[in-house]
């Protein structure tokens, strides 16, 4: 076919945890997003502010 291979077995890494091919792996994108989201806004919100 015209994609190359698609098996998950010569995934390494980031790559194999972060699959977009696989439901897990989607899941897995979002929650990295969410987290990324929460910690700049906790990260904003626990800024000291400048006088």
């Amino acid at each position: 076919m015209a994609g190359g291979e698609q098996g998950g077995d010569n995934l390494k890494g980031l790559s194999k945890i972060f699959n977009g091919e696989t439901i897990k792996g989607r899941a897995n994108v979002a929650k990295a997003t969410y987290a990324g989201i929460g910690l700049l806004i906790l990260y904003f919100s626990l800024k000291p502010s400048k006088k």
